[in-house]
């Protein structure tokens, strides 16, 4: 099968949303993108790339500077480089390179690349959550999170993307308006929700 589809997934923290988008890019034969992104940002950029991992999908710190979006138009680029915060800096290159990759078809995990891409008429945007009950087993066994502190760190973690995504593209993370579909990994299996989507793409 010949996948023309650019795949974006947006995924709880526990939800297994990263080992889904790799398994689907392995089962369609096309390109992954995850943590590649900020290697791929550090290298065009000449940073460190352990400087750009400690700010990897979190929005900018500092209150004036965001306040003061508007003037500066991240988006379109008109502030210096120099000028910005390292979050962004890193936040503007991944959106370079995000389009640059999209010229076929891939999956691209966070990112607002659902966002970034939202023009793209052969884009598919998925939305990976499940219960809090299988996503504190999931972040204990995969992410090696202490028992007692699971759900907390969840919820931060997913706390600091809904930030990140909010404050870059001005729409709510999570709000099923912004995909096109949303599956809970707690009530369907993997290898049923990629076969779902081949059916989709194809």
């Amino acid at each position: 099968m010949s996948c023309k589809y650019i795949i974006t997934i947006s995924r709880q923290f526990g939800s297994g949303g990263r080992i889904f988008g790799k398994s689907l890019a392995e089962t369609l034969n096309i390109d992954f993108y995850d943590k590649e992104l900020v290697s791929l940002a550090a290298k065009e950029s000449g940073y460190n790339p352990e400087i750009f991992e400690n700010v990897d999908e979190r929005a900018t710190n500092s209150l004036l500077y965001s306040l003061s979006m508007g003037i500066y138009n991240l988006g379109n680029g008109y502030a210096p480089m120099r000028d910005m915060p390292v979050n962004d800096k890193l936040y503007l290159l991944q959106h370079k390179i995000i389009k640059q990759l999209a010229v076929k078809p891939c999956v691209i995990v966070g990112r607002c690349a659902d966002y970034i891409l939202k023009d793209r008429k052969n884009l598919l945007r998925i939305y990976i959550y499940a219960n809090m009950e299988d996503r504190i087993k999931s972040a204990i066994k995969l992410h090696d999170v202490p028992e007692n502190k699971a759900e907390a760190i969840i919820k931060k973690t997913d706390k600091t993307r809904a930030n990140y995504y909010n404050f870059y593209t001005n729409q709510r993370w999570g709000a099923v308006e912004n995909y096109d579909l949303c599956l809970n990994t707690s009530t369907i299996s993997r290898d049923k929700a990629i076969n779902m989507i081949k059916a989709i793409v194809e």
